[in-house]
Formats: structure tokens, C-alpha cells, sequence
């Protein structure tokens, strides 16, 4: 059986570099890593982590495409984020402007969670622990 260990990276592609840089730096608060401009591609791929670890790569590319980010729509469905206080997290995205759906419970694990989007419109998640 094969042996997975973890998941590595998840990447994402934005329509605005800059935008998207600072929504998942200040207001996500991620730490780069690194920071890359490819010149033949005209793109910059952005390395960023979470609690210490390497997990998001964030790209930039001449005209992307737009996809569809409803939730029930073919694809990723959603990135999620653990965190401790789920107050305390959706108070500071909200002092960045950023609009978070009303909280919820699981009705499977009693936890709770809401969802929120990034500036391209790709749904995000806050669970608490």
C-alpha cells in the first residue's frame, strides 16, 4: 500500500499578485519562505507557511482563466485552516475588511467552523480545535 506522509504544498493561482500576497500575508498572516519571479513565465510563485511548515505556494500568471469557486463545484472544495479560537481568528480577518459567513457547528464533531473567501474568491475555512 502506498505510504503518504503528510500533504506537501497546496497551490493556488490569483489574478492579482499583490493583492493576493498581501491577503495571505497580513491578514492570513503566513510567512514567506520565498519569493521568485520567473521571468520566461512572467509569473511569481510565492512560498509560504503555515505554523513553521512549507504549505502554500501562491502563483501569479498573465490572464489566468476564471474558475468556478462555488462550493458545489467540480474541484477543490475549499482550504481549511485549523485554529484554536475561532472568535478570536474571524475578529481579525474582519479588522482587515475581510466578510466571514455566520459560524456553525458540525453536526458530526460538534466543532466550530465558518467559511470566508480569498480575494479571487476561493473559499477558505477556519475549524477550531
Amino acid at each position: 500500500m502506498l505510504k503518504l506522509n503528510r500533504v506537501h504544498h497546496i497551490a493556488i493561482i490569483c489574478s492579482d499578485y499583490n493583492r493576493s500576497k498581501q491577503f495571505y500575508t497580513e491578514v492570513l498572516g503566513l510567512k514567506i519562505v520565498r519569493e521568485v519571479f520567473r521571468a520566461e513565465r512572467n509569473s511569481y510563485k510565492l512560498d509560504l507557511e503555515v505554523n513553521g511548515e512549507y504549505q502554500i505556494e501562491l502563483f501569479s500568471f498573465p490572464d489566468p482563466p476564471a474558475r468556478p469557486s462555488r462550493p458545489e463545484a467540480t474541484g477543490l472544495r475549499h482550504l481549511a485552516f485549523e485554529v484554536d479560537n475561532l472568535g478570536d481568528a474571524v475578529s481579525k480577518i474582519t479588522n482587515h475588511g475581510v466578510v466571514a459567513e455566520p459560524i456553525r457547528i458540525d453536526e458530526h464533531t460538534g466543532k466550530r467552523f465558518t467559511f470566508f473567501a480569498d480575494p479571487d474568491g476561493l473559499p477558505i475555512e477556519f475549524y477550531e480545535i
